[in-house]
């Protein structure tokens, strides 16, 4: 296992992450379709992940509705001492007016909520899961500094932002002293490139680490799916059309993976997450499994390096047009020198 430094802080995380959202929910739609998973098997997932060198384990106290947190805090037991522990809130979780959000009320609930389910006393990563129209950040960013002035939580970093929603919580950090966000949490895929627009160029720019959800784009681009349908009828995507993938382009992006899996012997899936490993700017690539031959599969991508020509190709079949304005800021600028 590789691992890259979070951000701008002194802490090092493993390129491969694991995501829990599989633990828990049986027989809850929609997370019965996710996974669904007991103790029992995301105890096994746990330990093939750490075994393989994992430092970092992923998860949300909207998933399965607090389980997931739940049924992680119980499977770590002592081991917890051995992983980065990352959680997030914002999402609803009762059915109150308060019961959501990132209002200080809110931030002060839900740790202590998570840190309960999780059975530890302090949260390595704590993520706000989205961005609250209602609540002003320098609200929301005090609640956190005070969580990191209790000791209850290591570092805090946000999941889903817009890049200008990133930079307004930065800035109000600067300007207040507050504690900063280290990372970011976002959907990336061959099949969904649209980070490269804004929000990874902000990342780099501000040394804020990039976790990635979703680096198979829902299983679409696991190698169970093509234009004759899928060869796993209980896979995730045939299940839960999420995220959205356009189909055709995807197809596209499909052929080529398994032109490349081909020439290295190994399996669609694999390639699809080297491909995220190798893009400038990402820290990590969060992976799930419903089993253990799927997570030793993701786990090997650490391992696959793709050429130029894999690169290439991929990248080809999957670059999405400049918007405005990189269209035309890309037009060169005649005060650099020019070399020939």
């Amino acid at each position: 296992m590789q691992y890259e430094q979070l951000g701008a802080t002194g802490v090092f995380v493993s390129r491969i992450a694991l995501g829990t959202m599989t633990f828990g929910g049986a027989g809850t739609p929609p997370w019965s379709l996710v996974g669904g998973l007991d103790d029992k098997a995301a105890d096994e997932l746990v330990g093939l992940a750490l075994d393989a060198g994992v430092n970092l384990i992923d998860t949300a106290d909207m998933y399965a509705a607090g389980e997931c947190e739940e049924i992680l805090g119980r499977v770590l037991g002592s081991r917890r001492q051995d992983v980065l522990l990352a959680t997030k809130l914002f999402a609803r979780m009762g059915t109150g007016p308060n019961d959501l959000g990132l209002s200080r009320l809110w931030v002060t609930r839900a740790l202590e909520d998570s840190l309960r389910r999780l059975r530890t006393d302090h949260i390595d990563l704590y993520q706000i899961h989205s961005f609250d129209q209602l609540t002003p950040v320098e609200e929301t960013l005090a609640a956190l500094d005070d969580a990191v002035r209790q000791g209850k939580v290591r570092y805090i970093g946000a999941s889903n932002l817009a890049a200008w929603q990133m930079m307004k919580f930065l800035g109000a950090s600067q300007s207040r002293g507050l504690e900063r966000l280290v990372s970011h949490q976002v959907y990336y895929s061959l099949a969904g490139r649209e980070i490269e627009q804004e929000i990874l160029p902000m990342a780099v720019d501000q040394k804020i680490a990039t976790l990635v959800w979703s680096p198979l784009a829902g299983g679409f681009l696991s190698g169970t799916f093509d234009r004759n349908g899928t060869s796993d009828d209980t896979a995730r995507r045939a299940l839960a059309d999420f995220p959205p993938v356009d189909r055709e382009r995807g197809w596209d992006i499909v052929d080529v993976l398994r032109a490349v899996a081909a020439r290295h012997g190994v399996g669609v899936a694999r390639v699809a997450l080297a491909w995220a490993l190798a893009q400038p700017g990402i820290t990590s690539v969060i992976v799930g499994a419903k089993r253990p031959d799927q997570l030793t599969e993701n786990l090997a991508a650490a391992d696959l390096v793709l050429t130029e020509e894999d690169l290439g190709g991929l990248d080809a079949v999957s670059a999405l047009p400049d918007p405005y304005p990189k269209w035309i800021q890309g037009t060169p600028d005649d005060r650099l020198p020019v070399h020939s």
